[in-house]
């Protein structure tokens, strides 16, 4: 199956979510949350992630995350990161409980496309202080596609997280999670990184881009949001509508994409220092925002 072809599965298979000028989206993607072990990329990133997420669920934001939100090549099993990032999970669950969360698979999260393995192990947690099994994310499901449809101009906006212009990393996953965890993982403390990533590839990374490029410009310059790549992109109107919300794993920081009053922007929330020398996390305005109905054809 060629990339047009998955992507277009995707696009095809879909959930649509409908939304209209009141309604505010927030997108992250690949923040690879892992075990808190020197291999997890995560961690350096994770009280900034934590402060920008419980900003969001108390301005009234839908959670959206583009996949390879949990990293399962590194990681043998959920339960150490959930572990290593209790408060995330359970702040993620509250998203949930008010019907406020969309998670799609990337391919370092790829196993969970199985509804089974999802309830299994993200369904509800052992608590070891009253000894009792507590509903985590009981009955979500995650998705290859998500349409976000808006109500006031018909448009859609497809998020995807974007691995499926990336044969590699598409079909070859088993194969790429067997290498990461038995070779990449242990040399990534000298600092050697994995050369069939697409962030840490750029040749492999442009090819990538051209691909979904190549199916928008096939799907009437549809809005397209990904991750994959870790490379913010925030197109200009009258440019191919292809976005990118970065990554979670920035040096010192975090990007992603708002979509609030039928605008989108590109944002960055890192740590900054003020005058007397007190760190704070804040919000960094990058792109935007532009109304979604200049994309319009």
């Amino acid at each position: 199956m060629s990339s047009q072809s998955r992507l277009s599965r995707a696009y095809n298979n879909a959930r649509i979510v409908t939304f209209n000028k009141s309604d505010k989206f927030i997108l992250f993607s690949d923040c690879h949350r892992g075990d808190n072990s020197f291999a997890d990329d995560f961690a350096n990133n994770r009280n900034i992630y934590f402060h920008a997420l419980q900003y969001y669920f108390q301005h009234g934001f839908t959670y959206c995350e583009l996949g390879d939100g949990d990293e399962l090549w590194e990681n043998v099993h959920f339960e150490s990161i959930f572990e290593a990032h209790k408060n995330v999970y359970k702040l993620l669950r509250e998203f949930h409980l008010q019907q406020r969360l969309y998670m799609l698979w990337g391919n370092h999260d790829m196993v969970y496309k199985d509804d089974a393995y999802v309830q299994k192990n993200l369904g509800s947690y052992y608590e070891p202080i009253d000894e009792t099994d507590k509903d985590l994310l009981k009955g979500i499901t995650y998705h290859e596609g998500l349409v976000l449809k808006y109500n006031e101009t018909g448009q859609e906006v497809f998020l995807t997280h974007g691995h499926q212009a990336d044969w590699w990393n598409y079909s070859f996953w088993r194969l790429g999670r067997f290498l990461v965890r038995v070779l990449w993982k242990p040399l990534q403390v000298w600092g050697i990184a994995d050369p069939t990533s697409p962030a840490k590839n750029y040749k492999n990374l442009i090819k990538v881009e051209r691909r979904i490029k190549k199916w928008i410009l096939q799907h009437e310059l549809k809005i397209t949001i990904v991750g994959h790549t870790h490379r913010p992109r925030f197109p200009e109107p009258g440019d191919i509508p292809l976005f990118n919300d970065g990554s979670c794993v920035h040096p010192r920081s975090i990007t992603g994409l708002e979509i609030e009053e039928g605008a989108i922007s590109l944002i960055k929330w890192h740590i900054d220092t003020t005058t007397d020398g007190t760190l704070k996390v804040t919000r960094v305005l990058l792109e935007g925002p532009v109304s979604l109905e200049y994309y319009q054809l």
